[in-house]
């Protein structure tokens, strides 16, 4: 292999990793351990993804240049792919227990993990005492961890074409109807009705979890009102398990509830924009004006370039033969997979056009041509695969959400089903291009990878049967996805699903116009707000800022005016604190005392009659008889 490609790729495929794992993950609030166990998983797999077109182009040449006839090798196992499948799911059950300290999250996660394995050792114990004691088997070790390969790789195999059959079909019509405004604004409406459901029943779950629960509260209320009678110990406090089970629900439902106002405020600016894109597609000006300024501070450089009138021409002209374009090309891809899946396995003739292609170039010696042609092969296939790993959601069990929203148990979960997919998914793509000698069968050089992993010659029952035809069940599988057949089932056990012949979606799809109306009335008036203020601002701002000067200087002359007055001669002092005594007095005499009888209180005291001074020095509310009437 080429030293410096294979450095390249180390370096690019780890960045990349680390770009999703930071988009989908928080290394602010989630576990380092847990971020370190997903990116070791991520980095693997997309690691084995990418240089395995270098091996291919590598092999080749080695076997141009050297001749070697070697013989295949046997399969050594998924060992680059085994220490994650055991890492991962210990730090699932850590992650997801509500204990308080790391030796309780520990003694959980060893209980649910001992009873996770100690269903399969069951198994495979059963499985060894059966071979022990039938003589017609005679296993060794090296027989037993091969049929353990099979096994995993079997049930990788099953999961990608499922995946596989998707994504094939899914993500070119995505790219299609990314071209139809009125579809996506549409799909928009129906997610943000969707949305404000599961964001109302968030908000309702953690107000449920953060009360005490009832039990206690009438255990305390109890012993509250029988408190003479209190006795320690018939009082019955809340168990750790109890507590225990009560942290891991808060935990789960404050995560939730901030997932669900993250992701509402980015699906108002997708509906925002993609309204501003209708409005704009008849603009004369050719200029794109956006309702909403971005909350977000833009960059100046893509604000030099990417101007209004750039800004329109991208989104109102081009972006959508784009992805007309886009949609063709993948499309093609997707028939080229799908013909090769169903004929990979006949070698003369060749069927498979990728391995026509590759044998094509081998002829001609043109290596850059063969690893060019290996890279779009399995970027496609993973492209295929791995998008459908983040669009999937199981319930709340596992939804992988963008913008720092992911829980730690689908990070991990998501590293496992890279793990289990990886290997089936090189294997299939060795397949497809005849490098694998099971299909092929040359005994010729193995690629680096077929001598690390192992190939699929492991059981012929299994190589020669479910690895060939299995495949093939991929064009069924695109026939469903095409029909949305899937959608169809899930809409009738009710869950709600995007279908635009349907009356439920319909309403949700009016449910959600209405939210996106109303919550685009409220931030125009925030906007109206805060323009008003700052042109109050703009304009009264200089008269303010000169009555605070005259305030403050005003304070500094009476301060000086006090300091001077305190250095003057001490008769002068005394003689005008006697005169302000006087004064006082005297303006306590005119005060006029409240009538606490009077039916109402008068806020002017010249016009009160209550009030009024009589000779003598008495007032008509202060006398004797009535004073403490109230009292």
């Amino acid at each position: 292999m080429s030293g410096a490609a294979l450095g390249l790729e180390i370096v690019f495929v780890f960045f990349l990793a680390l770009f999703l794992l930071h988009r989908y993950g928080d290394f602010k609030k989630q576990h380092r351990l847990v971020i370190i166990a997903t990116l070791l998983a991520w980095y693997l797999c997309f690691l084995i993804v990418f240089i395995l077109p270098l091996d291919v182009s590598t092999t080749i040449y080695n076997r141009c240049k050297l001749a070697v006839n070697s013989s295949p090798a046997e399969s050594n196992g998924s060992y680059v792919t085994l220490a994650p499948r055991i890492l991962l799911p210990f730090m699932q059950s850590y992650a997801r227990s509500g204990g308080f300290s790391i030796t309780g999250k520990i003694k959980t996660a060893l209980i649910e993990n001992a009873i996770y394995y100690g269903t399969y050792l069951l198994i495979f114990g059963a499985f060894l005492i059966y071979v022990a004691v039938n003589p017609n088997f005679n296993l060794q070790w090296n027989q037993l961890q091969t049929i353990g390969i099979a096994a995993a790789n079997t049930w990788g195999l099953f999961l990608l074409v499922l995946l596989l059959g998707y994504g094939l079909v899914e993500i070119p019509r995505s790219h299609w109807n990314g071209a139809k405004r009125g579809y996506l604004l549409m799909k928009t409406y129906f997610k943000a009705a969707k949305l404000m459901t599961e964001k109302a029943d968030a908000e309702e779950n953690l107000e449920d979890i953060m009360e005490c629960p009832t039990e206690y509260q009438e255990r305390m209320g109890r012993n509250m009102d029988d408190y003479e009678d209190f006795d320690e110990r018939q009082n019955s406090y809340p168990s750790e398990k109890s507590l225990v089970k009560l942290h891991k629900q808060v935990i789960y439902s404050v995560q939730r509830h901030r997932r669900t106002q993250v992701q509402w405020q980015i699906l108002l600016e997708q509906a925002f924009y993609l309204e501003d894109v209708a409005k704009n597609e008849t603009s004369a000006t050719r200029q794109f004006v956006h309702t909403f300024h971005s909350q977000e501070p833009e960059n100046k450089i893509i604000q030099y370039f990417y101007t209004p009138t750039v800004e329109w021409y991208w989104e109102c002209l081009l972006r959508p033969w784009f992805y007309r374009v886009l949609a063709v090309v993948l499309a093609t891809f997707s028939v080229i997979v799908v013909w090769s899946e169903c004929t990979f396995f006949s070698t003369k003739p060749v069927l498979s056009l990728f391995a026509v292609f590759i044998q094509l170039a081998e002829k001609t010696y043109n290596y850059i041509y063969i690893e060019m042609a290996c890279f779009l092969t399995i970027f496609f296939l993973s492209i295929c695969v791995y998008s459908t790993v983040f669009r999937i959601r199981v319930f709340n069990y596992y939804y992988l959400a963008s913008h720092h929203q992911t829980d730690a148990y689908s990070l991990l979960f998501s590293g496992m089903l890279f793990c289990r997919l990886t290997p089936p998914l090189c294997l299939n793509f060795l397949g497809l291009t005849h490098m694998d000698a099971t299909i092929s069968h040359k005994n010729t050089q193995p690629t680096a990878y077929t001598s690390i992993m192992g190939s699929m010659r492991v059981l012929s029952f299994i190589a020669d049967g479910f690895y060939i035809y299995y495949p093939m069940l991929v064009v069924i599988l695109c026939i469903a996805t095409y029909f949305s057949l899937g959608t169809r089932c899930l809409n009738l056990l009710g869950f709600q699903q995007f279908m635009g012949d349907s009356e439920m979606t319909s309403d949700l799809i009016d449910e959600g116009k209405e939210l996106i109306r109303r919550e685009k009335r409220k931030r125009q008036r925030q906007e109206e707000g805060e323009n008003r203020r700052r042109e109050w601002k703009e304009r009264y701002g200089n008269r303010d800022d000169s009555t605070r000067n005259r305030v403050v200087h005003t304070d500094q002359k009476e301060s000086s005016f006090s300091e001077t007055s305190t250095n003057r001669p001490l008769s002068k002092y005394t003689r005008s604190n006697g005169r302000t005594e006087r004064d006082r007095i005297e303006l306590l005499q005119d005060a006029e005392p409240l009538d606490f009888n009077a039916d109402s209180v008068n806020d002017d005291p010249l016009e009160s009659d209550s009030g009024r001074y009589q000779p003598g020095g008495r007032y008509l509310s202060m006398s004797r008889s009535k004073i403490f009437d109230d009292v």
